[in-house]
């Protein structure tokens, strides 16, 4: 990933940005940044709005007020295809594809990180012999792998990771880790929500904690 350009704007940054459901507050406003070589831990208990905020950053849900910017610019989908990569709590992937297929059909989709193929993403996140299993044969820990040799292949510059530590081992646990120290060494950020279990993997953090907003 060396060949990731450097960024002069943060990656990310929100103003004033506030999401309700059904008129009751979820989060917000908030306003935060998150520059290329960094990860911004949000933190908060269930019903804080975690994976509600992340689901608006990725363009999935409209904030009722505030704005986001991408590199300096207004979050427009074209801009939000480009330089975001979302890894929620479902797999985004489809069941009667073999693992291997999954990520040749996502890599046509979204693009491929240069240097970078499903067969090695695949070793990386220890799917290695797993390429012609159909994922509804996969257990949840081995979906978050694939999940995570996606966002390895991937080609933009935010990642935006719903707990990614839930349905892993500790190994996972630990390659989800170095997967973000070597984003972020290429000038790459990452968006991680945890409920804490977790300490952030070892690079330069900030902490965005979420309480749940009196009505």
């Amino acid at each position: 990933m060396s060949d990731t350009p450097t960024f002069a704007s943060p990656l990310l940054a929100a103003h004033g940005l506030a999401f309700s459901r059904d008129e009751t507050p979820v989060f917000g406003p908030l306003a935060f940044s998150v520059d290329a070589g960094e990860a911004l831990l949000v933190q908060g208990g269930n019903g804080a709005g975690k994976t509600t905020l992340l689901r608006v950053l990725a363009g999935l849900l409209r904030a009722d007020a505030g704005t986001i910017e991408i590199d300096g610019q207004a979050a427009q989908p074209a801009l939000r295809a480009r330089f975001t990569a979302y890894l929620g709590h479902l797999p985004g992937l489809k069941a009667d594809l073999t693992a291997l297929d999954n990520l040749h059909y996502l890599c046509g989709l979204h693009g491929r990180r240069a240097r970078q193929t499903p067969e090695a993403a695949m070793a990386i996140t220890g799917l290695a012999g797993y390429e012609d299993a159909p994922l509804r044969t996969l257990s949840a820990g081995q979906k978050k792998r694939l999940g995570l040799a996606r966002l390895w292949l991937s080609p933009a510059p935010l990642w935006l990771l719903d707990e990614p530590y839930a349905n892993l081992d500790l190994d996972g646990i630990e390659l989800v880790n170095r997967m973000v120290q070597a984003h972020l060494r290429s000038d790459g950020a990452a968006l991680i929500t945890t409920h804490g279990a977790y300490a952030a993997p070892p690079v330069r953090t900030r902490l965005l904690e979420l309480t749940r907003p009196r009505p």
